[in-house]
């Protein structure tokens, strides 16, 4: 025991425990980001030749959302408005895609990649018009619509073409027209899906039902935070209602959130971004506990192809790709919503 006890007052921690104090470190950060990734998408189902439309497709999570449907032998359409962002994205996609069809059997690599970008403005009601009408007169059918496009932290002072403020046009109001528009086309699938891209911000919202788009003269002005989640709050309503309308067709519609994403666009504006010290002080911990892009697409992957959610419709998928959540109490209002967004895109 003498022995044993000189041996560890003499003993350099530094030299003999360092290994292990490293090795617990890295250990705690490969956990922490892997529980912060989330699941991944738990099929491999193959989509072949259905018609997937995604909105804001040309970076971040809707990206990969198309990069993922076209690798499972989906028709992908990029409906954005940058249009050479969005024609990069697709070259990219394809090039990726026929480089990992080539290492596998000549059967695959001879598979013939549909992916293309369309021209679509959210920002404006015509330009959703018009992209619905072509869609409706090129393709037979549309069997997976996922609204991914939307804003955060923009300019709250100026309103679109419309009328409306930028992020409740944008993040919710062209979605929910450019759904019914192409209602008729997804009801033609024999599986067709609406996937509506939310957020975990709809629970901080506040909505006046008397006036839920935000139109009224006295309504107050909002900050660019609560304008985002008053947007996706009225996506989780319009959710529920369509479901309810849709009820005993073919058409399911579902919403998720990607949770938090580092990595796209939608920081660019954030208070994280604004300067070039905050971002390098920032960055270690949203690499830490944000996901990146790939990660953000899995539930609306999952969403879109697994065949076991073919019935459910209505419901809010956590980022992980699990159960569905509840929806909370403002939910009896959609009908209210629906009525005032029926008439603010007439």
């Amino acid at each position: 025991m003498e022995k044993i006890s000189s041996v560890l007052e003499n003993a350099d921690p530094f030299k003999t425990w360092w290994p292990t104090i490293a090795a617990v470190i890295v250990g705690i950060i490969v956990t922490i980001r892997s529980l912060m990734g989330g699941q991944r998408c738990p099929n491999d189902n193959q989509i072949k030749d259905r018609i997937a439309i995604i909105t804001g497709s040309n970076s971040g999570v809707g990206y990969q959302i198309a990069k993922a449907l076209a690798a499972r032998g989906g028709r992908v359409i990029l409906a954005c408005r940058n249009m050479e962002a969005a024609d990069k994205a697709v070259a990219t996609i394809k090039r990726k895609l026929n480089n990992a069809n080539s290492n596998e059997d000549e059967s695959n690599s001879k598979h013939k990649l549909f992916v293309e970008a369309r021209y679509l403005d959210l920002r404006s009601l015509d330009s959703v018009c018009r992209f619905a009408r072509k869609i409706l007169a090129e393709f037979e059918r549309v069997d997976i619509l996922i609204n991914n496009a939307g804003v955060i932290f923009d300019k709250t002072g100026f309103k679109t073409v419309d009328g409306f403020e930028q992020h409740l046009q944008i993040n919710y109001l062209s979605h929910f027209l450019l759904t019914h528009l192409l209602i008729p086309h997804l009801q033609k699938s024999f599986m067709g899906r609406v996937i509506n891209v939310s957020s975990h911000a709809h629970a901080s919202a506040k909505m006046d039902i008397d006036d839920p788009l935000h139109l009224g003269t006295y309504a107050s002005k909002f900050h660019a935070r609560d304008a985002f989640a008053h947007s996706k709050l009225a996506v989780l309503l319009s959710t529920r209602s369509l479901a309810k309308a849709l009820k005993g067709t073919s058409v399911t519609v579902n919403c998720c959130t990607p949770g938090l994403v580092r990595g796209t666009s939608h920081l660019k504006n954030s208070p994280l971004m604004s300067a070039f010290c905050i971002k390098v002080m920032t960055f270690p911990w949203m690499w830490l506990f944000m996901k990146n892009p790939f990660e953000g697409a899995q539930c609306a992957v999952y969403l879109a192809t697994d065949q076991q959610l073919k019935d459910i419709s209505g419901e809010y998928f956590k980022c992980d790709g699990a159960l569905p959540l509840k929806f909370d109490k403002r939910l009896q209002y959609y009908s209210i919503l629906r009525t005032w967004s029926e008439y603010g895109t007439s």
